[in-house]
């Protein structure tokens, strides 16, 4: 079975004092997560090192910066480099993020930069597609996350892929309190996987672990992650909540 992954994106929220506190509600409840699972917090850069601190015992459980720059070092105040995480333990980066996308910009080009950077420090990424309201609307999301994904990924070699993670998020279920369906979600993650074994095989696109990234809260993440091709989640607003992330944990295949 592919490894089933609850990523939290905590974006940017909470004070030192809260995530502490957060981290050790969350930590407490899930001290047996099991050997399929990971458990991924994406937290603000001032967070990195405490968050690493506070997770030193923990078997299966990580932390992602929220960004990275697609150079290891330069002129580029306020960036942070794959060198940089390396050098504090960290071994995750959500690239491509639909916010990161629309505010600050961040091209298909640039990403896929992203990402073979990441690669070559052994930093996984995890890298975001997915469609806005207008593109979902006229029926056409599957060619829009096909082009990002070509855009983006398939330049690797198949080697490279099975070490990325993919999330799919629907931009117009984020933060909305819209959710896409349990199938609508299957669909779009089946799509995703077929786009990927037709460049890389079968084999390398069923390794690769695909997480739904809209809305997931503890109510329906059971049902969203009990279709077959999706691997979990990539939560943003519900991973601000100990009562809310932990049953999403526990949720997962």
């Amino acid at each position: 079975m592919r490894t089933q992954i609850a990523a939290a994106n905590w974006k940017m929220n909470l004070t030192l004092q809260e995530a502490q506190t957060l981290l050790d509600n969350i930590l407490k409840q899930t001290d047996n997560i099991g050997e399929n699972r990971k458990v991924i917090f994406a937290v603000p850069a001032c967070y990195l090192t405490v968050a690493n601190e506070k997770i030193a015992n923990t078997s299966n459980v990580f932390v992602a910066a929220q960004n990275v720059y697609s150079k290891k070092s330069g002129a580029f105040t306020g960036e942070l480099s794959v060198t940089m995480l390396k050098s504090i333990n960290v071994n995750y980066a959500v690239i491509g993020h639909s916010e990161r996308r629309e505010y600050f910009n961040e091209s298909n080009q640039f990403l896929a930069d992203k990402v073979k950077i990441c690669l070559e420090e052994n930093i996984t990424p995890i890298f975001c597609c997915g469609e806005a309201l207008p593109v979902r609307e006229v029926n056409q999301q599957n060619d829009f996350v096909t082009r990002q994904l070509e855009e983006s990924l398939f330049s690797l070699s198949a080697e490279e892929i099975q070490k990325v993670i993919i999330a799919y998020e629907p931009i117009w279920a984020i933060g909305t309190g819209k959710t896409a369906s349990s199938d609508q979600a299957q669909e779009m993650h089946a799509h995703i996987r077929t786009q990927i074994g037709r460049k890389y095989g079968e084999a390398v696109a069923d390794g690769i672990s695909i997480l739904y990234g809209g809305s997931v809260k503890a109510s329906n993440a059971k049902d969203i992650f009990g279709k077959p091709d999706v691997d979990g989640g990539l939560v943003g607003g519900s991973s601000l909540i100990a009562d809310e992330f932990v049953p999403i944990i526990k949720a997962l295949k």
